[in-house]
């Protein structure tokens, strides 16, 4: 740890995540650095992934106005994750900072205090809250159970779900390699000789599985980015609840 016993004091993790966030910077600082009409290398992968965020997740839930305003926290928040994943596959690094839980609630409180801010805004509190968590065209009876329900599931719910899927799924990747790949250091090197055929399945068995790794850390943000932008969305439209 550096700084131990103080105030300042970080562990591995918040190293890994400090060093990602370097990475994330100074990856689109060098891509952007000098633009090209016709993009090439670190410049042409940036704007891929700005025109996948753009196309796939803010114009394709918003629309292109309201797409184009909330861009730049919903690629925020995008790239974030990402990169943060993406530790959990790189030598050494080997875990991604998301697997504890003080990153994905500060991502999750990003979208929340995002799309609170959004619909209270448009509406004013008492008419956003009104209108999020009273379900029209029902008995009145029946709002005694929906009102309750919808109010988790908007205010509460929520941000508890992306805080936890994001987590939950970081933290069972980097548990499942850490087996296999014991595994196959236990065969390779402490097993009897007539067991050592077993770390071959269990390399193979890692190296599958940091493949599907790999994809897992483009899904979570995918999933991440996206939902964000559909709770905006419900935001925006609240009074057609």
């Amino acid at each position: 740890m550096l700084f131990e016993g103080t105030p300042f004091e970080l562990d591995r993790l918040m190293l890994i995540r400090i060093l990602m966030t370097v990475v994330l910077l100074a990856f689109f600082v060098i891509a952007m650095r000098s633009p090209k009409l016709v993009p090439r290398g670190a410049q042409n992968l940036a704007e891929m992934g700005l025109g996948f965020v753009k196309n796939q997740i803010a114009d394709e839930v918003l629309g292109k106005e309201q797409g184009k305003r909330f861009l730049p926290v919903i690629t925020t928040i995008f790239f974030t994750v990402l990169f943060l994943n993406a530790s959990s596959v790189i030598p050494f690094l080997n875990i991604s900072s998301n697997a504890r839980v003080g990153m994905p609630i500060v991502l999750a409180a990003l979208a929340y205090i995002t799309f609170n801010y959004v619909g209270i805004k448009k509406y004013g509190f008492f008419k956003y809250v009104k209108s999020s968590i009273v379900v029209p065209n029902v008995p009145i009876a029946l709002h005694v159970l929906l009102i309750p329900i919808e109010f988790i599931s908007t205010f509460i719910l929520r941000p508890f779900t992306l805080t936890v899927r994001l987590m939950a799924n970081m933290l069972a990747g980097h548990i499942m390699l850490v087996l296999f790949f014991s595994a196959t250091q236990f065969f390779f090197f402490e097993a009897a000789a007539g067991m050592k055929v077993f770390g071959v399945f269990s390399l193979a068995a890692g190296f599958g599985f940091t493949l599907f790794e790999m994809l897992v850390i483009f899904l979570q943000a995918y999933v991440f980015a996206l939902l964000t932008a559909v709770y905006i969305d419900l935001a925006l439209h609240a009074d057609s609840h």
